[in-house]
């Protein structure tokens, strides 16, 4: 079973490292080459689901805390 480590960024992406798969909603999978991708968290990346930047442009705020949160 694959693992990862998953940690959001403050005002910016989800960073996955480790051991992974990415599937479409509909589970095809996409392609990935790497142990490390950026995960588009703010809608407005022009390569979803990977990040590119553009949440900078758009001036999203995600205020995360280092505090642990159930979920």
């Amino acid at each position: 079973m694959p693992t990862a480590i998953v940690t959001p960024i403050n005002d910016g992406p989800y960073r996955i490292q480790g051991e992974f798969r990415i599937t479409t909603q509909g589970g095809k999978p996409i392609e990935v080459s790497k142990d490390e991708v950026w995960l588009c968290r703010c809608g407005h990346a022009n390569n979803k689901p990977f990040c590119d930047g553009s949440h900078k442009k758009a001036g999203v705020a995600s205020n995360l805390d280092e505090k642990p949160q159930e979920g």
